[in-house]
């Protein structure tokens, strides 16, 4: 009798089961009760009138989809009035709309590698591209290293110091990737001392922007333009538009030259369908909305403080935020599906974290603040996660 091919599923499932480590679909309805600190909607936005009819106007105008890639058929002219109003907004030469953020940051590393360099006629191979990527980064920063099949040397979670001296042994072209702020703690990257490293050795600096653009920097303009390091000639960034601008999507930032090289090398970028007209009809509203009205950014790391304050006066341990998002430690991954559990009975939907997800092995509930919580929510939230808290 042949092996069941997939009979090593079944024994997987099982290990998970054990470890507590199972994860499982749970769609939501169209009207949750829900008070939601598990989504990512930092501003309000996925609901406003402005931003779900613009979505809907573009749709009827464009279609439901983009029909082909960006070099095909599925560039539009909202496509083109996204990439302009993202560059100027975030304060970058130019931009490029992709239909994620993951699949920007993997055109953005594989892209920005290049070939391997020319030996010439030195009878010494010079050393190929390295890329020098934090401990603590987004799985999609992580893959587009591997993707790259560049030299990638990881270093301590954000390690200035460990960054410069990597730099420093290496010869030829490099590369240093970060998040701007880090999805699993809510922690801020030093980019000022990231870029300082990487200009003493002649490498360039990717940031993924994707939790700072919004509710960091002027206005929202993010974490790279609150740095002074937005429009250098030696750094580009990613954003996601499914965060603060309440759509879909993803973009790359950067020299024009940097633009013009993804058009012609990004795989995710030649390979992928566009993003649909909806999501960018509705990215483009929810940007507006945030040019109109500033102190959205401001309300949001409000909301993010005085959770982390409620919970930790409390005795909770928490790490305290640098921008929306506020990590909560559980004992255990059983008890952090517990907890979340129960904070949904009550009312409220919080994120769970656990291995693999969370790079240090160490369980959590993972709450995101919202610009558009009143202080009663905040309130009752709080009580919630503080009422439903498993023992030590």
């Amino acid at each position: 009798m042949p092996q069941d091919p997939f009979d090593w599923i079944d024994a997987e499932h099982e290990r998970r089961l054990a470890a507590g480590l199972v994860r499982t679909l749970r769609p939501r309805p169209a009207d949750s009760p829900l008070v939601d600190l598990a989504g990512n909607d930092y501003l309000g936005l996925t609901r406003h009138p402005e931003v779900t009819e613009a979505a809907a106007d573009a749709a009827r105008r464009w279609g439901a989809g983009a029909t082909g890639s960006r070099l095909v058929t599925g560039t539009t002219a909202l496509h083109a009035r996204l990439e302009e109003s993202l560059a100027e907004f975030c304060g970058f030469e130019a931009a490029l709309v992709f239909s994620s953020g993951y699949a920007a940051n993997l055109a953005a590393v594989t892209a920005l590698c290049g070939p391997p360099q020319p030996s010439g006629t030195s009878p010494v191979p010079p050393s190929g591209p390295l890329v020098v990527s934090d401990a603590g980064n987004h799985a999609s920063l992580i893959d587009g290293c591997r993707l790259a099949r560049a030299e990638t040397a990881v270093v301590p979670h954000a390690d200035a110091e460990a960054v410069r001296k990597t730099l420093g042994a290496h010869e030829g072209r490099a590369l240093a990737v970060t998040d701007s702020v880090f999805s699993v703690d809510g922690d801020a990257a030093p980019l000022t001392e990231l870029a300082e490293a990487c200009r003493e050795h002649g490498a360039a600096l990717l940031v993924d922007d994707a939790h700072g653009l919004g509710v960091l920097g002027e206005g929202g303009r993010g974490a790279v333009h609150a740095a002074g390091l937005a429009g250098d000639a030696d750094v580009v960034a990613t954003v996601t538009l499914s965060k603060s601008l309440g759509s879909q999507g993803g973009a790359v930032l950067g020299p024009a030259r940097v633009i013009r090289h993804l058009v012609s090398h990004a795989r995710t970028f030649i390979f992928d369908t566009g993003l649909a007209p909806a999501a960018v009809g509705g990215a483009l509203a929810g940007l507006e909305v945030l040019r109109r009205e500033p102190g959205r950014a401001a309300r949001v790391r409000y909301v993010a403080t005085e959770l982390h304050r409620r919970l930790t006066a409390a005795g909770l341990t928490a790490v305290r935020p640098d921008a929306a998002v506020v990590s909560v430690r559980a004992p255990s991954p059983e008890a952090a599906v517990r907890w979340a559990a129960d904070c949904r009975t009550a009312g409220l939907a919080v994120g769970c974290f656990r291995p693999p997800s969370v790079p240090d092995g160490v369980s959590r509930l993972r709450l995101t603040a919202r610009a558009d919580l009143t202080d009663r929510q905040i309130e009752e939230a709080a009580g919630t996660v503080l009422r439903t808290a498993p023992a030590a």
